[in-house]
């Protein structure tokens, strides 16, 4: 087993997992692909141009401008800590846009046909996106702010019993 281990990688538990994964995302592929392979290809491909050449400009310069408007960390122990705190703003709103590419044409109500296919109203999801996205943010901050108390809690140096007069060793 520590042979096949090292060889490997991984456990041979890894294996089987990544097995079963392929196994899966290609019945899904042969699935998809039936009828329609060129509008999938079309698809594949724009989607990673769109995002190559569109997507990765734009949230590329949108992070380096939330950098540079942080200020610059005076605490010189912990130089890290703007870019913590700037991984909790960068996580809400990835996941929020995320979800408003996936669902903008129902958020933005543009999907017509939709009412007519399944007798559903399209009108809260944009209500729904944006309570989700605050629930993230306020998710995030708390996070951010269990981890700011946390990391003074262990940087905070022993007190020392003379400093508690009702304290005795």
């Amino acid at each position: 087993m520590s042979l096949f281990s090292r060889r490997y990688g991984a456990h041979p538990v890894h294996l089987l997992v990544m097995a079963c994964c392929f196994t899966v995302a290609g019945y899904a592929a042969v699935q998809l692909l039936m009828g329609r392979t060129v509008a999938v290809a079309v698809w594949f491909i724009g989607a990673a141009l769109l995002h190559d050449l569109v997507l990765v400009p734009v949230y590329s310069a949108a992070d380096l401008t939330a950098q540079t408007a942080l200020p610059p960390h005076k605490d010189r122990k912990d130089p890290s800590a703007g870019r913590r705190l700037l991984n909790h703003l960068r996580a809400p709103v990835a996941l929020s846009l995320l979800l408003l590419l996936v669902w903008f044409p129902l958020i933005l109500r543009r999907s017509a046909p939709y009412h007519q296919d399944t007798g559903l109203s399209d009108s809260v999801y944009l209500d729904r996106w944006l309570l989700i996205t605050a629930g993230l943010f306020a998710a995030s901050a708390l996070a951010a702010l269990i981890n700011m108390a946390r990391r003074r809690h262990r940087t905070r140096p022993p007190v020392s019993p003379a400093e508690h007069p009702g304290r005795e060793e």
